[in-house]
Order: C-alpha cells, then structure tokens, then sequence
C-alpha cells in the first residue's frame, strides 16, 4: 500500500453549480464570482468557478479517501491552474513519492493532479501521517 511510486486510485467529482455555491459559502467565500452567474460573466468568466479553499477540501479529501481513517493531513501544497465551472468533471490521480517508516506511523509523501477536461485545476504535494498497523 505504501511503496515509493505506487499510484494511487484515481477518482472523480461531478462538478455542478450547488457544489462550487455550497463550497464558497461554507468557506465564507462570498467573493459573487463563486455564486452569482451574471457577476462571474460581467467579469470575463463564462460561469461560477471553484474557490481555492473548495480546491484543498476536495484534494484533502481524496488524499484521506486513499489512506483511510487512520491517516492524518500533515501537510498539503497545491499550485493552481485552469478553473472549475459547472459541468466540469475533477479528476484525480497521485503517487507516492516517498515513505519514511517511524516507530507507529509511517510517513507517506505523495504528489498528485486534479484536471479537468480543460487541463490540470491543482498539482500538489502531501505527507500524510498513517498509523502503522499493531
């Protein structure tokens, strides 16, 4: 499970209008460009985009999603890139790049992508603390 350079399952979230809404409030993003379709187009997008905030909630997750409840996000680093709209599909793919085993925990380093058909949304890196089975 944890061997420098295994990949990680990939996954994939439907993107639509409630999720990026849900995720800037919840944020207390209230920037209109996250929530109101007229204001995101007057400013030059053709529709409500993802907040960033939203972008590290679904990479955590997928991350957490991979190595399970005994894990802990020790750290995450993402660098952004083209937007997400309704309709769009985030795809995420990772690797391990590498792991340091301690005494009751190892720690595992990961690099990852979450694209869309647009091209790559985040790139990133993680360590991700997981306990080490008894």
């Amino acid at each position: 499970m944890t061997t420098v350079g295994d990949r990680l399952p990939s996954a994939a979230y439907v993107m639509d209008t409630t999720r990026i809404v849900a995720g800037a409030l919840a944020s207390r993003d209230f920037m209109p460009v996250h929530h109101d379709k007229a204001y995101a187009i007057d400013h030059g997008s053709p529709d409500v985009f993802m907040n960033i905030m939203s972008t590290n909630g679904y990479c955590s997750r997928y991350l957490t999603d991979w190595a399970g409840p005994d894990a802990m996000l020790r750290s995450l680093s993402i660098r952004l890139g083209v937007p997400v709209y309704p309709g769009t599909t985030l795809r995420f793919e990772g690797e391990i790049t590498a792991v340091d085993k301690q005494p009751g925990e190892q720690v595992v380093e990961v690099s990852f992508t979450a694209s869309t058909e647009h091209g790559d949304h985040a790139t990133g890196s993680a360590s991700l603390s997981i306990l080490a089975d008894s």
